[in-house]
């Protein structure tokens, strides 16, 4: 099996029909050519969770701040059924998901997300669903390449995989709680395994192979070049995820739904969606913080 064949499998897993209608209602709201799901509900098909959505637009249809700081992120509740299906949603133009994909930006969080599992349960054509293929193959060979020079010279699939999910934490802005990356392994190690090397064969980099023990050759040339590249998203890392901070604290659309929807599930704390909470949330987030912090002192 090549890679992208192991991509384009399972991108078409199934998920549940509740999912697939919150997802093409989403799609339609905001003009998405496709959809993917990934993150936490898709391992577990817990719905009582948030989703996590990309809707992929077609090219050029970023404009201002989200052409350069992407994505534009939203927050929604679908009515499906007798059912509310709850979902955290970024926005972003094809032609940029490919080239965060390849690796052809300072950005390391899109190529290191969708080298996880991911399924496509929305899209618009065959000409789409081709080059989404693509994409997210590329993300295998991008996120392959990073594993060989950030793991041990010999060891197990998943302590090159290990190796690369703690160094990508290191350059972004936030704070991930010991062995996450044993975590996100653990649902699923034999995929993993299976995954490194058909992305090493797709990237070009030889190994050999005992068994489960494995030992990739990369010749200097190639390493010292990974090794620039790495620095240069290690320098920019934090600093793209800050302004992502900081256009989503102005940007975030439903960003009050999904703040008190989580306090609530959270705390048990309800508090009600009201029109000045919902129009100026940086504004009203003190008056909330401080219900918080009475509800959880009265406990």
């Amino acid at each position: 099996m090549t890679l992208r064949a192991f991509v384009a499998a399972e991108l078409e897993r199934a998920v549940p029909p509740m999912v697939a209608e919150a997802a093409g209602s989403i799609a339609a709201a905001l003009n998405g050519d496709a959809v993917l799901f990934y993150g936490s509900v898709l391992r577990t098909a817990d719905l009582d969770g948030v989703l996590d959505f990309y809707v992929l637009r077609r090219s050029g249809t970023a404009t201002g701040v989200s052409r350069h700081v992407w994505p534009d992120v939203s927050y929604h509740e679908v009515a499906v059924g007798d059912r509310v299906i709850r979902a955290k949603v970024a926005t972003m133009d094809l032609d940029t998901f490919e080239r965060a994909t390849a690796g052809r930006s300072r950005d390391t969080t899109i190529w290191a997300r969708f080298v996880q599992p991911v399924a496509l349960i929305q899209v618009a054509d065959a000409a789409t669903r081709d080059r989404i293929v693509a994409a997210v193959t590329d993300a295998g060979v991008t996120a392959a390449r990073f594993a060989a020079l950030h793991g041990p010279a010999r060891g197990a699939a998943g302590d090159y995989w290990r190796s690369l999910f703690r160094a990508t934490y290191a350059t972004e802005l936030r704070v991930e709680a010991p062995g996450r990356e044993d975590q996100i392994l653990s649902y699923d190690r034999a995929r993993y395994d299976a995954l490194l090397p058909l992305a090493w064969d797709a990237a070009g980099v030889a190994f050999a192979r005992d068994m489960d023990t494995l030992a990739p050759d990369l010749p200097t040339s190639q390493r010292q070049a990974l090794a620039r590249r790495w620095s240069r998203a290690c320098r920019w890392g934090k600093k793209l995820n800050a302004l992502r901070l900081v256009k989503a604290a102005f940007t975030f659309d439903g960003a009050t739904r999904y703040a008190l929807w989580k306090i609530e599930r959270h705390t048990g704390l309800s508090l009600p969606l009201t029109p000045f909470r919902e129009r100026h949330p940086l504004i009203a987030a003190p008056g909330v913080l401080w219900r918080l912090w009475q509800h959880q002192a009265a406990r």
